[in-house]
């Protein structure tokens, strides 16, 4: 990932406003090329979201083919097969590994740092190469807007002092408007809208979804999670562990479904339909139904044949008619395909990503500004989205990467037309 020097670009200086990982490797890669780069956070520490995502499992990237790992972005998906051809998820471990953070794959393809390294080692490291290219680095320092063609208006907050910057470029990487407390507030908007740059309103992504529950079942149910099933949301669906809380429904499979969800909730009534038996054949389940109860309970009698304990009982109480368990048939359809009611996705800023952002009509195959010539934008500032596993932060990392070759190609466009 060295990259030689392009002629005059070490005389050019390029702002990145944002230390999140989008910024910080698009600072990398443009000192990597020679220029003099200077990132500005707001926040006192570089990287807060990053270090918050990676208390989860901090899974940096996923060992999927590129082809398949594309279509994780939905319509975006011919876009970002460019960006993770440019930066790909082989690359991001060599990334790592130059760092000195060896990776492995995990059982589900994602990959994580070994055990021995956790996300502030390698953001530690990281800042340490960004500091040994040079790259300088400032926190506490919020980007207040434009100022003419090409000049920012920032503020250091710790001297709490305003002035003004002229950059040759501009990387903007101010991230989404999730979780807040890191940053990433959204609040930029305005400052687009200024220069007449649009945007598409924020809408919360890999996100718990939430269900009228009734109090009983709230109290019989608890934080209790449902194993090995398969979660439906119009044609789409996948396999994992849901986990049924106060509000509703949460896990993997909730926030991979949560962009279809969205969109059933936008129509009208909207469902999630789980599956608490997806390796068994229909008629395999229906002939163990059918099988007499003895006087059994419908708890003891899906224990025994199904293996299916609480809160599978309080559960088709909750969502089934009573006539439905009492029927072998119904009972079996039910337990592959059971409508689960959403009345709402949680709150914004409790979602680990949002869709939303600068349409990409907005700007150039280089992730340019149209309306700001010099000014690119990278991360979650984009109007994009993606499920968890690896494919948030490579989405971020590509587009930074994408963005620093945009930038790169920009100034020596300039510096020949000067010359």
């Amino acid at each position: 990932m060295t990259h030689s020097q392009p002629h005059n670009l070490a005389t050019l200086p390029v702002a990145i406003i944002g230390g999140g990982p989008a910024g910080l490797l698009a600072a990398q890669r443009l000192a990597e090329a020679g220029c003099r780069v200077v990132v500005y956070e707001a926040q006192a520490t570089m990287g807060r979201k990053f270090l918050v995502a990676g208390h989860g499992g901090f899974n940096l990237t996923n060992d999927e083919p590129l082809t398949a790992f594309a279509t994780r972005y939905g319509s975006r998906h011919p876009t970002f097969e460019s960006f993770l051809r440019y930066f790909s998820p082989a690359d991001l471990r060599r990334w790592a590994a130059e760092l000195g953070i060896e990776t492995f794959v995990g059982t589900s393809g994602r990959v994580f740092p070994t055990a021995d390294y956790k996300p502030a080692q390698l953001l530690r490291a990281w800042l340490l190469r960004l500091q040994q290219l040079g790259v300088s680095l400032k926190t506490r320092h919020r980007w207040l807007g434009f100022e003419g063609p090409q000049t920012l208006r920032l503020r250091d907050e710790a001297a709490d002092t305003e002035f003004l910057v002229e950059p040759a470029a501009t990387v903007l990487a101010l991230g989404g408007a999730s979780w807040a407390k890191t940053g990433s507030d959204g609040r930029w908007t305005a400052l687009l809208a200024e220069i007449g740059v649009s945007t598409r309103p924020f809408a919360p992504a890999n996100c718990g979804a939430e269900v009228a529950w009734s109090a009983f079942f709230r109290e019989k149910a608890g934080r209790t999670p449902l194993k090995n099933i398969a979660l439906r949301c119009g044609n789409e669906s996948l396999k994992g562990e849901v986990l049924l809380t106060d509000y509703g429904l949460e896990g993997t499979p909730v926030y991979a479904l949560t962009r279809p969800l969205r969109e059933a909730l936008a129509a009208g009534p909207a469902f999630l339909h789980l599956n608490l038996k997806p390796d068994l054949h229909p008629d395999q389940l229906q002939q163990k139904l059918q099988r007499p109860r003895n006087g059994k309970s419908l708890a003891s009698f899906l224990q025994q044949q199904l293996s299916l304990g609480a809160p599978v009982p309080a559960l088709l109480r909750e969502v089934a008619p009573p006539e439905a368990t009492a029927d072998p048939a119904m009972l079996a359809r039910l337990l592959q395909n059971l409508p689960v009611p959403v009345t709402g996705l949680r709150p914004l800023d409790e979602a680990i990503s949002t869709a939303g952002g600068v349409p990409f009509a907005e700007v150039d195959g280089h992730l340019m500004l149209n309306r700001r010539p010099g000014t690119f934008v990278a991360g979650e500032m984009l109007d994009w989205e993606a499920p968890t596993g690896g494919y948030l932060l490579q989405g971020c990392f590509s587009t930074g990467a994408w963005a620093a070759r945009g930038v790169v190609e920009w100034l020596e466009k300039s510096t020949s037309v000067l010359s």
